[in-house]
């Protein structure tokens, strides 16, 4: 990994996290520096998720650290995490079905009180997909898996944040609609955003990213830049299909 990034923005260090008496992360390790794109790629069942869980506060540490622009944030409640600058856009999109476009996004400010700034964001959401601008008065439930994944990605930036955890964004999606989904990926990386992906599609991910990262059973197995992984004879076979 030779590019400079500067400062990390987030840092976990030796990060174990139990399901009850499952243990789910076994000493996670890694860096996510400012302004990058981070990848976390593996099996079903590796740990993904949980990692990301654990990040936001949803699932607790039980041992290790996890910095964000250098504060300690592995025993805050997910409030406040969030209100620190982390936002989520969950496995699965979870949108509320029943709200609109327009309420969907609305909640992702709920804890902003700029209203011109939410305007301005809401119209960059817009900007980057199209089509909820097209139906923002549309319920969520009725828009197609695509759409509703532009929707959790658009809420989770009307947070306004500055490290987006994507978990899974091209999951159950058409190939056309997954190639624009990571185009969107890198638009808003451009924009200035860090993000930490996590991802089963492990040539989108490692295609898109700066650093990638391979984790099995709870374990990161190997590190490198994302360009380097791509040519890993070992992802390759395993993640790649080749």
């Amino acid at each position: 990994m030779n590019q400079d990034y500067g400062d990390n923005i987030l840092t976990l260090e030796d990060v174990h996290t139990y399901y009850e008496n499952i243990h789910a992360l076994k000493g996670i390790t890694c860096t996510v520096p400012k302004g990058s794109i981070v990848c976390l790629i593996g099996a079903n069942g590796a740990g993904k998720t949980t990692t990301l869980l654990t990040i936001s506060g949803v699932e607790r540490a039980r041992r290790g650290r996890i910095l964000f622009e250098g504060q300690n944030i592995e025993t805050l409640p997910p409030e406040k995490i969030a209100a620190l600058g982390i936002a989520q856009s969950p496995e699965g999109r979870q949108i509320f079905s029943r709200m609109s476009v327009m309420e969907n996004l609305e909640m992702g400010a709920y804890l902003r009180k700029d209203k011109e700034g939410i305007q301005q964001d809401m119209e960059w959401v817009f900007s980057l997909f199209p089509v909820l601008k097209d139906r923002y008065r549309q319920k969520g439930g009725t828009l197609s898996g695509g759409e509703q994944q532009m929707l959790a990605i658009g809420r989770a930036l009307m947070q306004q944040p500055k490290l987006l955890l994507l978990d899974e964004p091209s999951l159950g999606l058409a190939p056309k609609i997954i190639e624009r989904i990571f185009e969107t990926i890198q638009e808003i990386n451009k924009n200035g955003m860090t993000i930490f992906l996590v991802e089963q599609n492990a040539h989108m991910a490692l295609t898109t990213s700066d650093i990638g990262y391979v984790m099995e059973t709870g374990r990161i197995v190997l590190e490198d830049d994302a360009s380097a992984l791509l040519e890993n004879k070992e992802v390759q076979k395993a993640y790649l299909g080749e």
